[in-house]
């Protein structure tokens, strides 16, 4: 029968010897002042001119900005083939699944879940195994150790072994209690919850920003597409002012005059084609798609009016769905448990750690061994970094619920100037419509009249020049009404879900 040899042993670790177990552990992790992401970037929606065009009115004319990494993207095709014809729906898709914006917080997400594993792991018991076999020579001598025996024909030797043994060995330790540790666990729950919305929040300004590149893209190719009639009434203007000059009823003055009408004409369709292309190679590589403009947009999004929703209910629903305000609240429930842990470190703390072996010159001649430790760490002192720690994390604190704050502030900014973008782009669109009509009544009998030889192809010039800026009046209003839309459905939140019931697209015939 084997004997065993065991030894147990149990410490109870008082003031200084606590901060061997406070080291152990850690202390309070500290957060990042401010809880919003770092990867930067932005989508919105602003006001300005529309290069490349005259308008006879100060029309809305905006566009969307995008900034960072949601101007760019992974290549799309790969993983989702293209056929050539691009509508909004398979744009927001491919947006969604490789616009940069939210390929990098999805990793963000993914970080923050493994930090969380990482803090978890702190209040689990960590338990390892070893085998080791050990092979050993000692030299007394070299130790100091000079032993001689006044017996005659015996020597104590200077040098010991070789010998050997071998050690299994299994090690176990667990956090039995210790506030810190917990409450740094919950605030890197928190802080993943915030990353999460953060992807959501994500994917609404993929979704402003894809949606309003595609809506640019179309209201360039409205502009090219007005251009080109125009080009083909100048044309025709100048067809038929050189046959009356042939005739003898027109001046070559006013033949000159309508040649340049329709040169001017064609140089300003060479400036819509070529921003038309910039706003496609814009939008592909918002996409995912080659940076290149060679692909059709299948749809269209005429002009019909926004559901109509009280301002204020509006306002309130956004702040209960938008995701970015649901990050900033997670980011300071991160910081209370972050301020939490801080505290905490005042506290004592327990732990248990031990471990079971076998020993011996070989497996068959083993004995077993095994420890137990169980200690408590109070501190008393540690040089004032706890009051360091709670201070710091008061800061944040204190930074975060101003930032939450300054969210909703934002928020309720966006849900009301998105109204007001609304509200006056339908009257605009009303005004620019039947300014349209009375423009091209009137080039109509302008044009009888040269026609019947009462007026030259002056007016004719001018009524066509009104009849241009009257479409593009109406093309930017049309523009600026979907585009209200869409800063709506971002501004709500859940845009993705929402802009099917505010942008609904009427399919593009093909050509």
């Amino acid at each position: 029968m084997k004997r065993f040899g065991s030894v147990v042993f149990l410490t109870v670790l008082v003031g200084a010897g606590g901060a061997l177990a406070q080291s152990s552990s850690g202390g309070a992790v500290a957060l990042p002042a401010s809880g919003r992401n770092n990867q930067g970037g932005s989508a919105g929606a602003v006001e300005q001119p529309v290069a490349g065009t005259t308008t006879s009115v100060n029309t809305l004319n905006p566009s969307v900005q995008v900034s960072g990494p949601y101007s760019g993207s992974a290549r799309s095709t790969t993983a989702m083939p293209f056929s050539g014809n691009l509508s909004l729906a398979e744009a927001l898709r491919r947006g969604l699944a490789y616009n940069l914006g939210a390929v990098g917080l999805a990793q963000s997400v993914r970080q923050n879940r493994a930090q969380v594993t990482v803090a978890r792991s702190a209040l689990l018991p960590n338990v390892a195994a070893g085998l080791s076999e050990t092979v050993a020579q000692t030299d007394l001598a070299a130790f100091g150790l000079r032993i001689s025996v006044p017996l005659a024909g015996f020597r104590i030797p200077t040098v010991t072994g070789p010998f050997n043994y071998f050690t299994l060995q299994a090690t176990l330790s667990q956090t039995v209690a210790n506030l810190t540790t917990l409450n740094n666990y919950r605030s890197a729950k928190a802080t993943a919850r915030a990353s999460e919305f953060s992807l959501e929040d994500a994917h609404d300004l993929v979704t402003l920003a894809v949606g309003g590149a595609y809506l640019q893209a179309l209201a360039a190719q409205a502009r090219v597409d007005a251009a080109q009639a125009q080009l083909d009434t100048a044309n025709a203007v100048l067809h038929q002012s050189t046959e009356q000059h042939g005739h003898g009823v027109l001046a070559q003055l006013n033949v000159d005059q309508n040649q340049v009408r329709t040169l001017t004409q064609q140089q300003q369709i060479i400036t819509l084609r070529n921003d038309l292309a910039k706003q496609k190679i814009n939008l592909a590589r918002l996409t995912g798609l080659a940076p290149s403009d060679a692909y059709r947009l299948t749809d269209s999004f005429p002009f019909s009016p926004a559901p109509v929703q009280n301002v204020d209910q509006a306002v309130a629903q956004a702040e209960q769905q938008r995701a970015d305000i649901k990050a900033a609240q997670s980011q300071v429930d991160a910081a209370a448990k972050a301020l939490s842990a801080a505290r905490a470190e005042r506290l004592p703390s327990v732990a248990v750690s031990g471990y079971y072996e076998a020993i011996g010159t070989n497996p068959a001649q083993s004995h077993g061994a095994f420890s137990a430790v169980g200690t408590l760490s109070i501190p008393l002192w540690q040089g004032g970094r706890t009051a360091g720690d709670i201070a710091q994390a008061e800061a944040v604190l204190a930074q975060r619920r101003a930032e939450l704050d300054d969210i909703r502030g934002q928020v309720e900014g966006e849900v009301r100037q998105a109204y007001l973008d609304l509200e006056a782009a339908a009257g605009q669109v009303e005004v620019a419509r039947k300014n349209l009509q009375v423009a091209q009544q009137t080039l109509e009998m302008t044009r009888a009249r040269m026609e019947a030889g009462i007026i030259n192809t002056v007016e004719v010039v001018q009524a066509q020049q009104t009849v241009a800026s009257a479409q593009l009046d109406l093309i930017d209003s049309v523009f600026a009404h979907n585009l209200a839309k869409l800063s709506l459905a971002r501004a709500l939140g859940q845009a993705v879900d929402r802009l099917p019931t505010l942008l609904k697209p009427q399919t593009v015939p093909l050509p």
